[in-house]
């Protein structure tokens, strides 16, 4: 995708680096030089040997062994698992962000009267003070406004034409590639052992199932995520159609992933995985199941490979994936295991 965007105006570097200022990161050069690490034997080999990776290995154990107190039949086996921050990088900007962004100049050709509406009018300045002053409720307009109104045939078209090109400015790859291999192997694991694994995303549902067969290896089928609600309608040549309506059906962050998934899985997970305080409700519902329980928080702690931000354990503070003292404190009280990116992580991505 072209950093530039002409027609209107918007430098998408410039836009990328600004928001980068919101979560107040720290971040350092990347640095390739040193070799690999020799891959280790077992179902987790981008784990290194901890307190983490046996969490798992000793859930697995509990679960699947039928002789155990612990164990689940096959048909119960359910694990649930948050998409940014847990599975894939999320900063500096959550990626069906960037994707909403880049449609900014699309939705203002088709809508020139939005050029001079807020916060679509900052954008279109190019001003970085001004972009770094947006508010999360005027990214939700931008959400709303480039999304609404699209049949949801469309939609697909777009999004996947988009994943096929755009690439994180960091890293240069496409943002489908920024999946952290510790947890897809989490995922194999886990399904080789008769678990059902579901992504519990509080963003758009349609765009992720629109490659999560590729990319983990779940079908459309098992994502939830908040999604807008559709309308059924024809085209102009009679086919049916469902249009995309500017009115949230399922806010699924907080409190709605519990109700989400309980409403369209209808069983407790027995594993939920998640990284901020967008997943707390998950893992305390998880956890509040009875025989063997997981819940796991992925915290950014490697400034060097990925990005480190919390503000748990002294580390910078964010707007985005937000892990706070609070939510540490209650880990520590629950028995849920916090993972390490910098200490049990071998390797964070297949490529690095």
């Amino acid at each position: 995708m072209k950093e530039t965007i002409l027609r209107s105006g918007i430098d998408r570097r410039t836009l990328l680096t600004t928001l980068a200022l919101l979560p107040a990161l720290s971040v350092r050069p990347l640095s390739f030089s040193a070799s690999a690490q020799t891959a280790s034997s077992g179902p987790l080999p981008s784990w290194n040997e901890g307190s983490a990776k046996q969490a798992i290995l000793d859930f697995v154990r509990d679960t699947t062994e039928r002789a155990n107190p612990k164990f689940v039949p096959p048909e119960e086996r359910i694990a649930t698992f948050d998409q940014d921050g847990t599975l894939w990088v999320e900063h500096p900007i959550y990626s069906q962000m960037v994707y909403c962004l880049d449609r900014v100049p699309v939705l203002t050709a088709q809508q020139p009267a939005l050029k001079e509406v807020e916060p679509f009018k900052t954008l279109l300045s190019g001003s970085r003070g001004a972009m770094a002053g947006l508010s999360m409720r005027d990214f939700e307009k931008i959400v709303f406004a480039t999304l609404a109104g699209m049949t949801t045939d469309e939609f697909e078209a777009e999004g996947r034409k988009w994943l096929a090109s755009a690439k994180d400015p960091r890293w240069k790859r496409p943002y489908t590639e920024l999946v952290y291999q510790p947890m897809l192997e989490v995922m194999t694991y886990l399904r080789a052992n008769g678990f059902k694994t579901y992504i519990v995303t509080g963003f758009g549902q349609d765009f992720v199932r629109l490659y999560s067969q590729q990319v983990y290896g779940i079908p459309p089928e098992q994502v939830l995520g908040s999604a807008l609600a559709v309308k059924y309608d024809y085209d102009k040549d009679g086919k049916p159609v469902l249009i995309s309506e500017p009115c949230l059906l399922l806010n699924d962050s907080a409190a709605g992933k519990p109700e989400s998934i309980h409403l369209m899985i209808g069983r407790r997970p027995n594993a939920s995985f998640g990284n901020s305080t967008g997943d707390q409700q998950m893992l305390e519902y998880t956890g509040a199941g009875d025989r063997a329980r997981l819940s796991m928080l992925v915290l950014h702690d490697d400034v060097i490979r990925e990005y480190a931000y919390g503000p748990a354990q002294g580390l910078p503070d964010t707007k985005i994936g937000s892990f706070t003292p609070a939510l540490y404190a209650e880990a520590r009280e629950k028995n849920w295991t916090v993972i390490s990116m910098k200490n049990d992580w071998k390797n964070i991505f297949s490529f690095g």
